[in-house]
């Protein structure tokens, strides 16, 4: 990256991105959350590095129980990975368009992401229409 972009960026970009993950990291600890991995897109205005696109959400992030983690074996999830274990538990040949997900696939993903929502930010995520 630094032969692409320079020195000096880079290291802003780095900086930046251990900062972000450092701070959220932390938040996520005080939840019962370990953030295994995440991924942060920046973009630029001027001199200015601006954060672009979704970040920390389970689409960008990998967010697992602490409670259930042990090393050496597969931690719940609150993220994506529960379609990519699936699709690869489907015999998906990675070549073709993928099958279509089964709609317990869909609600259970539905109810990972909710329930990391509600974990992170100690709130509950309503439908339309629905009443509190």
């Amino acid at each position: 990256m630094r032969s692409d972009i320079g020195t000096e960026l880079a290291g802003r970009l780095r900086d930046a991105s251990l900062r972000l993950y450092a701070e959220a990291a932390r938040h996520a600890e005080q939840q019962g959350l370990i953030l295994a991995d995440t991924k942060f897109e920046f973009g630029q205005v001027d001199d200015r590095l601006v954060l672009i696109d979704e970040a920390l959400t389970p689409d960008s992030s990998r967010y697992w129980d602490a409670a259930s983690w042990e090393v050496g074996r597969a931690p719940d999830s609150f993220d994506k990975q529960f379609v990519r274990d699936w699709l690869s538990r489907s015999g998906w040949d990675r070549e073709s368009l993928p099958p279509p997900l089964p709609d317990d696939i869909v609600e259970q993903t539905r109810a990972r992401y909710l329930t990391a929502y509600e974990r992170l930010t100690g709130r509950t995520l309503l439908a339309a229409g629905e009443a509190r």
